[in-house]
């Protein structure tokens, strides 16, 4: 196998294939190109079948691209399932295991609108208002509860019935809810997977004697369960292969810890720190950042590329002046012959693009807002998939959506009839229409249409292609026809990419599942990027959406002193948050190929309450190493610097993963306070303290390092006088 298009030390980790390996993989370093010649060279050399590997990524988008970079190095067929997501290898390994908990191969996968019907429906049940924060209230302590509690071996494996799920908080209740609906939602797909491979040492087994060789992307990005799983699964092989950069570590908030990767036991380590991306100006720019963190692997990246432009630095009197120049700047480049395209404005928090939209606008400049609704879930499109989850699923969330979708003359009384049906059948929505299609208000001919379109489509599941039964059902119901007469050519297109996306994943699933129910299990799972056009337009994003992109021209704007870095999480978190904002920066200027701006403007910071600075990072990079434009008095640089002398950044209660998992206070937790007893965490505010509730209904709002998690104990109910639907 030819190897000669890659450099020294991409070759070293491609070889490198027994063992713990870990690959320290710089920005713009090729890491995915060593990736897919890894995966190749196992398969071609060593004659490992591709069933037995595992190559794991973070997104969808990286592992179409793994997919396509590999099939270009190996025979035809020689890439499998098992180059996906942590999700969707999960997915995979459930419809084979899943059934030891009780629930069918077939089961639902909720997506985020899903959770917050379930969610109102807890909140209705225990008369509590049903407003967008309590909602997001609910599933943030929902989250929290599952990232706390053993909550699949104590509710999902429990077979009691609860006659009064009131006693139980809102979050358990929640969780029973879905189980009744046998559903999982993003995180159960991980618990459940590292459940039944803890619990069933067969199944563990099996798994890992499959799995012959580990590999994984990203993984400074893993929490502690994705180290789980892939800890899990390569330990009989011995042969885990991490690809990271800890410097480009930026979503703590999830519960990714650089340390994770940094303190990975490992036989070697390779470095990969040549950067193909961009100028030797960019790369000094990023590196005089990052070597200011301490929880780092160090590297200093390097290019064989020509010099390049100027670092260019703005200082704006205002936010309004700084738009207006990073607008004149685009307009200037698009007269040389550049694409809007080319370009795109990064900054710390969304609302930070208010002026620079506003501007654009004025100046006619196409913009796009990056991380705008997602292709599935436009009305439209989730009309259609619901359609599918109803036939494939009996989903009644599914039901609710599209039973009046196109208007059927179902309203809210004739829907509180079927559900009053469902509840005293113990069936589902669809089923209590079909006993009793004919009665009353339900004997209309357009729900009969709906039954026999529904069941029609049931009976050819098996063998209709899914793209077929939607162009089916999209005749059949008129939804179609409805969006052409309205001349909503967006929807139409829509659609159309739809039908599209359907065939495309019909032909790449040749000897693989491709039934309806695999079709909406793998759907449940694309995230933004999956579906989105190219469009020549400026793309708008925050720093974090922009992970893994590049962009030839790069603008980081709002660069002041609490807004980048933010105020508010070095006040909560400390030195730790002040290495994550750094590693922002350094993954903002990181985006940069060909030339990188940096603005910032004076004014009030409304948010840290304080005068305007240029942010620090600025300032740690040098200023030999960037030209500064605009008017800007000196005294602001030493105003900065007093600012940051007087600072004192003790070290963080969480400056250590493993302290902060052991200590750690998030949303839905149950505490301890040694003077007011036992209570549940319900928000976490913005100035960093616990609002929590104590068993006495007594509400204090405490420092969590005042607070001790503890296990939560189950609540005894009443004697099962029913049947459990999984028994």
């Amino acid at each position: 196998m030819d190897l000669s298009i890659l450099n020294e030390r991409q070759r070293d980790a491609v070889v490198s294939t027994e063992g713990r390996i870990r690959v320290v993989a710089g920005a713009g370093s090729g890491k995915t190109r060593a990736l897919a010649y890894r995966y190749a060279y196992i398969v071609n050399e060593i004659g490992i079948d591709p069933g037995n590997l595992l190559c794991l990524t973070f997104t969808n988008k990286a592992a179409q691209e793994m997919k396509s970079r590999i099939s270009q190095l190996v025979p035809p067929g020689y890439t499998n399932d098992f180059v996906c997501t942590i999700h969707g290898f999960c997915v995979r390994f459930l419809r084979e295991e899943i059934h030891r908990l009780g629930y069918p191969k077939t089961f639902q996968i909720l997506d985020e609108d899903d959770m917050k019907s379930l969610a109102k429906q807890v909140l209705t049940e225990n008369n509590t208002e049903r407003s967008v924060k309590t909602v997001r209230d609910l599933l943030d302590k929902l989250a929290g509860y599952k990232t706390h509690n053993p909550y699949v071996r104590d509710i999902i494996v429990d077979r009691k019935t609860i006659e009064d799920r009131t006693v139980l908080s809102q979050q358990v209740q929640l969780i029973h809810k879905q189980k009744d609906k046998l559903a999982l939602d993003f995180d159960d797909l991980l618990a459940f997977t590292l459940h039944i491979l803890h619990t069933y040492p067969d199944v563990c087994s099996k798994w890992q004697e499959r799995m012959s060789y580990v590999m994984i992307d990203e993984a400074q990005d893993c929490n502690g369960s994705d180290w789980d799983l892939v800890e899990t699964l390569s330990a009989l092989c011995g042969n885990l292969f991490v690809v990271g950069d800890p410097d480009q570590s930026i979503y703590e908030w999830r519960g990714a810890k650089p340390d994770r990767f940094v303190s990975f036991g490992c036989d070697r380590t390779i470095v990969l720190d040549e950067n193909y991306r961009s100028t030797p100006g960019i790369l000094s720019v990023a590196n005089a950042i990052i070597v200011n963190n301490r929880n780092r692997i160090p590297k200093d990246m390097f290019t064989r590329r020509g010099a390049g432009e100027n670092i260019i630095h703005f200082h704006g009197r205002d936010e309004k002046q700084e738009a207006t120049w990073v607008c004149a700047e685009i307009v200037r480049r698009i007269g040389e012959g550049t694409r809007y395209s080319d370009f795109a404005v990064l900054f710390r928090a969304a609302h930070l693009s208010r002026f620079i939209e506003q501007t654009m606008i004025q100046m006619g400049i196409p913009y796009v807002m990056w991380g705008g609704v997602r292709f599935f879930e436009r009305q439209e499109v989730k009309d259609c998939v619901s359609y599918l989850r109803l036939i494939g699923c009996d989903d009644d969330l599914a039901f609710e959506r599209i039973v009046n979708t196109p208007s059927r003359k179902v309203g809210k009384i004739t829907l509180e009839l079927i559900s009053n049906y469902a509840a005293e059948e113990n069936t589902s929505l669809f089923q209590a229409l079909k006993n009793h299609l004919g009665e009353g208000k339900l004997d209309k001919a357009a729900l009969r249409e709906f039954v026999d379109l529904v069941e029609n489509c049931r009976l050819r599941m098996d063998s209709m292609p899914v793209s077929t039964m939607m162009e089916h059902i999209l005749d059949r119901t008129g939804l179609k026809k409805e969006y052409r007469d309205d001349n909503d050519e967006q929807r139409l297109e829509n659609i159309t990419e739809l039908l599209n996306s359907m065939r495309m994943w019909e032909s790449e699933r040749i000897d693989q599942d491709s039934d309806l129910n695999a079709y909406l299990q793998d759907i449940a799972l694309y995230t933004n990027a999956d579906y989105r056009k190219e469009t020549d337009k400026v793309k708008l994003m925050t720093v974090h959406q922009s992970k893994g992109l590049e962009f030839p021209y790069v603008f980081i704007i709002g660069l002041s002193e609490g807004i980048f870095p933010n105020a508010r999480s070095i006040r909560e978190r400390k030195k730790a948050a002040l290495e994550e904002e750094r590693r922002l920066m350094y993954v903002a200027t990181t985006r940069a190929e060909k030339c990188l701006y940096m603005t910032e403007s004076e004014g009030f910071n409304v948010q840290a309450q304080q005068e305007k600075l240029p942010s620090r990072f600025i300032a740690e990079i040098g200023r030999e190493l960037f030209v500064t434009e605009g008017e800007m008095d000196e005294a602001l640089w030493n105003r900065l610097k007093l600012h940051l002398t007087i600072e004192d950044l003790p070290d963080s209660p969480d400056s250590s993963y493993e302290d902060e998992e052991e200590s750690g206070i998030k949303a839905g937790m149950t505490v301890e306070h040694r003077l007011f007893g036992t209570g549940t965490v319900e928000e976490l505010t913005d100035n960093g303290s616990c609002k929590v509730r104590f068993s006495n209904g007594a509400i204090r709002f405490l420092r969590p390092d005042v607070l001790k998690p503890v296990a939560v104990v189950s609540i005894p109910v009443s004697q099962n006088k029913g049947r459990d639907k999984l028994s």
